[in-house]
């Protein structure tokens, strides 16, 4: 069964990204000819150099995200070198403290250079068991090379908006020019960044799959990813739907950029049957060190000031 998911979700992750690049030839074909494949593949090339040059505290920096010190939550730093050593992973990644309210967790990194970021919300949020799951989640991203994966899909759909944005600066030219409109190529010009994003979104939520069930194996644990899942759901799922009067973001989307939780907990529900040795038994809570910042204040309205202060 492990073997048939890695082989279909592996050509499924091809197929994506086979989809994207192929979309950005044909758009470079459609504006310059011979000439846009060349430039194409120049800057898709300084693109993932650039990214790959990119240290991960220049983006955690951008989080305001600072390191965890052992002596800080040592629970979740023996959970992360079990999760490590089990990963087979060169080196243990790091964790930052991200000073936020919101429950998130991300990766950044290599394998050789990786770092995990966890938000001040999902650390009082969580019991143990539930934190082990996602921090094996992310380890799992960082396992699997998805970072790189991902980064090559965004610079992929950033070069064809790019050169559809060129070509579609152009058309005046042709009116002025009275040249035959190619209306074919004008309308595959403006829905092309549309394709592009679909294509992205359903590559992450295929590596989200993925990262799900090889989380699952790491830990040992199916039901406390899918206990952890359920509790972002219930504490925040919703929270940007509703902003909008319009209402819930219909299920299945397209313009998701995670499956629905329902889906993540069924699928890891599943799998309980074919656990291995549980990395995490106890659903107790961790216990802050001294350092951590207390628990952040909901902000507060100064009238006489004329503004939210915290």
């Amino acid at each position: 069964m492990r073997r048939s998911h890695d082989v279909r979700n592996a050509l499924h992750t091809a197929f994506l990204i086979g989809g994207s690049a192929l979309l950005l030839a044909v758009i470079a074909w459609t504006v310059y000819g011979p000439t846009g494949l060349i430039w194409a593949a120049i800057f898709g090339a300084v693109g993932l150099w650039m990214m790959s040059r990119v240290s991960p505290k220049v983006v955690l920096t951008l989080y305001k995200a600072r390191p965890l010190s052992p002596d800080e939550l040592p629970d979740v730093h023996r959970v992360m070198r079990e999760l490590a050593r089990r990963a087979e992973l060169s080196s243990v990644p790091q964790l930052y403290y991200v000073p936020s309210k919101l429950l998130n967790a991300f990766a950044v990194g290599t394998a050789q250079d990786s770092a995990i970021a966890i938000t001040d919300g999902l650390v009082r949020a969580m019991n143990m068991r539930q934190l082990a799951g996602i921090l094996a989640h992310e380890t799992s991203h960082i396992r699997s090379g998805d970072l790189k994966v991902m980064a090559l899909a965004d610079v992929l759909t950033r070069i064809t908006s790019f050169m559809a944005m060129l070509g579609l600066i152009g058309i005046p030219a042709l009116f002025g020019a009275g040249m035959d409109i190619p209306w074919l190529g004008i309308l595959l010009l403006i829905f092309a960044p549309t394709l592009g994003g679909l294509l992205q979104l359903g590559l992450s939520r295929t590596r989200e799959y993925d990262a799900d069930l090889d989380g699952a194996a790491l830990t040992g644990d199916p039901a406390g990813l899918a206990s952890a899942l359920d509790t972002l759901e219930r504490r925040q799922g919703h929270i940007w739907e509703g902003l909008f009067p319009a209402g819930r973001v219909p299920s299945p989307s397209l313009l998701r950029t995670h499956p629905a939780t329902k889906d993540r907990v069924a699928r890891l529900m599943a799998l309980t049957g074919d656990a291995g040795p549980q990395i995490v038994v106890s659903t107790t809570r961790p216990e802050p060190g001294p350092s951590i910042v207390p628990p952040i204040r909901n902000p507060r309205i100064h009238w006489h000031r004329m503004g939210i202060w915290y």
